[in-house]
C-alpha cells in the first residue's frame, strides 16, 4: 500500500516536473506502476531483470491506461516517438521506464536497510569464550 500512495503521489510530481501538467488518472497509473516496481523488487532476478520487467510492466500500464482514458491524445501523445503503439506507449519512454525503475528500485532498497532494526542498533562485538 505504501509503495501504491508513493506512485499515486509521485507520479503525477514527476510528469508536473517533465511536462508541466498531468491527468488524475496518472495518479491510478503511478501507484499502480509503483506497487508493480515493489513486487518485483522482491523476486530473486538479477538487477538489470528486475529493471526490464518494470519497464515493460509499467510500458503495459500506460497501454492500458492509454486505451482507457487517452484514445483521443488529450492525456499524452507519442505518435510523434519513434516506434510507438498508436500513439499510447513509445520504445524511449519504455526505455526511460526501465531506468528510473532501476534507481527506484535502488532507493527503495537504501530506505528499507537504512530504517530495519538491525540498521538501528550497534553492531555487537562477539563474546570472547575461554574454555
Amino acid at each position: 500500500m505504501r509503495s501504491f500512495l508513493i506512485g499515486a503521489v509521485g507520479y503525477p510530481l514527476l510528469e508536473l516536473a517533465w511536462r508541466g501538467r498531468t491527468h488524475p488518472s496518472m495518479m491510478l497509473a503511478g501507484g499502480m506502476s509503483a506497487a508493480l516496481i515493489h513486487c518485483i523488487g522482491q523476486t530473486n532476478l538479477p538487477p538489470l531483470s528486475k529493471a526490464l520487467a518494470c519497464g515493460l510492466g509499467i510500458t503495459a500500464i500506460e497501454a492500458g491506461c492509454g486505451l482507457v482514458w487517452n484514445r483521443r491524445h488529450q492525456v499524452w501523445d507519442y505518435r510523434h516517438m519513434p516506434l510507438n503503439w498508436r500513439g499510447q506507449v513509445c520504445l524511449p519512454f519504455s526505455l526511460a521506464w526501465c531506468g528510473l525503475s532501476a534507481a527506484y528500485l535502488l532507493a527503495e532498497k537504501a530506505v528499507s536497510q537504512a530504517s530495519s532494526p538491525a540498521a538501528e542498533q550497534p553492531a555487537q562485538p562477539a563474546p570472547l569464550h575461554r574454555p
